[in-house]
């Protein structure tokens, strides 16, 4: 456990940050705190450089990496596999399908246009998952450079905002039905906020509608494949190193433990809640793991240089478009294969 004395600083600074980006995500939740955090943390980077920190800096690595891993661990308490295996199994082949193709095609972009391979693997993965959250699960084990999660966050969050913006008017154009709409939203939308930006959109639209509940299930049930991918991209970490002459391959180094924390949290969740618990009973802890992300966040953008994150930014945001495109397509494509619209 870091020494508290050492790291008190750059938490507390790094949550003086968080505070007002949580009230402006709640006023904005189309961009959300998170965005806001890492912003204003490389505005500040600017002219605060690390070297004049001192031991501030401590706090603030320790929260870019340890608190965002009890965030998503927090993050478990939000869901309830019960509910999500009994609404949410039939979105699971366009939930599949979509995963699928934001990895084949990140893989497939990342030979062509020979992007850095953790911003790759971030992308892909935020585009596949869900944003932001599938980044902060991702990032430890990959051992992904502060830089490199600010780059893949800032991605995900300029086609956010355009699915966001764009969805609703898109959907009613082709179409779709509420329930179609619903499920587009869940599994094209990358990040909740969006995802619920865009579903309340269209609710707005359509009175009666009830699509944001049939949403939010859908990327509740797409956040589980944190799991599944978090343990491979460990295991293929691990024997990597295990290459370069870094040790022996070590299925215990390998398992993320946070990631194993972030399941207890889930079944803990199911199990209380069948039990006859208030499912309200755990909102203070999911609320707990959005404010450390956006703590997380801010010591991101803390440790992120501003002016070299737009020079390099260039083949990023082409993956995160063709990215983006691709899953829009798999998922309106599986759902009229499977004629849900």
């Amino acid at each position: 456990m870091a020494n508290v004395k050492n790291v008190a600083p750059g938490v507390g600074l790094c949550a003086a940050i968080a505070i007002p980006c949580w009230f402006l995500g709640e006023a904005l939740p189309v961009v959300g705190g998170p965005v806001f955090a890492i912003l204003i943390g490389m505005v500040i980077a600017l002219w605060w450089k690390q070297p004049a920190r001192g031991t501030v800096q401590d706090g603030i690595a320790f929260t870019a990496k340890k608190v965002l891993q009890y965030a998503v661990i927090l993050l478990g308490f939000g869901l309830n596999l019960a509910q999500i295996a009994a609404v949410g199994a039939e979105s699971l082949p366009i939930i599949l399908t979509t995963i699928a193709t934001a990895l084949i095609v990140g893989y497939i972009l990342y030979r062509v246009l020979s992007v850095d391979s953790a911003i790759a693997t971030l992308i892909a993965v935020g585009s596949s998952i869900c944003g932001g959250s599938a980044i902060a699960a991702t990032a430890p084990v990959i051992r992904a450079k502060d830089e490199q999660v600010a780059q893949a966050i800032s991605v995900i969050f300029l086609f956010n905002v355009v699915a966001a913006l764009i969805f609703p008017t898109l959907g009613g154009m082709l179409g779709m039905s509420n329930e179609g709409f619903g499920l587009f939203a869940g599994t094209a939308v990358n990040d909740t906020s969006s995802v619920t930006a865009a579903a309340a959109a269209w609710d707005g639209m359509h009175p009666g509608s009830n699509a944001l509940d049939d949403a939010t299930i859908v990327k509740l049930t797409r956040t589980l494949a944190i799991i599944p991918i978090t343990l491979v991209l460990g295991i293929v970490m691990a024997r990597k190193e295990g290459a370069d002459g870094l040790g022996n391959f070590s299925l215990k180094r390998a398992f993320p433990m946070f990631i194993l924390f972030f399941l207890v949290a889930s079944i803990i969740t199911t199990i209380a809640v069948a039990a006859g618990a208030d499912a309200a009973a755990f909102a203070p802890l999911k609320t707990l793991s959005k404010f450390f992300i956006i703590m997380a966040m801010a010591a991101i953008g803390l440790n992120t240089d501003l002016v070299k994150l737009v020079k390099s930014g260039g083949k990023p945001i082409l993956m995160g478009l063709i990215c983006w495109i691709c899953i829009a397509g798999a998922s309106l494509g599986m759902q009229h294969l499977l004629n849900l619209w």
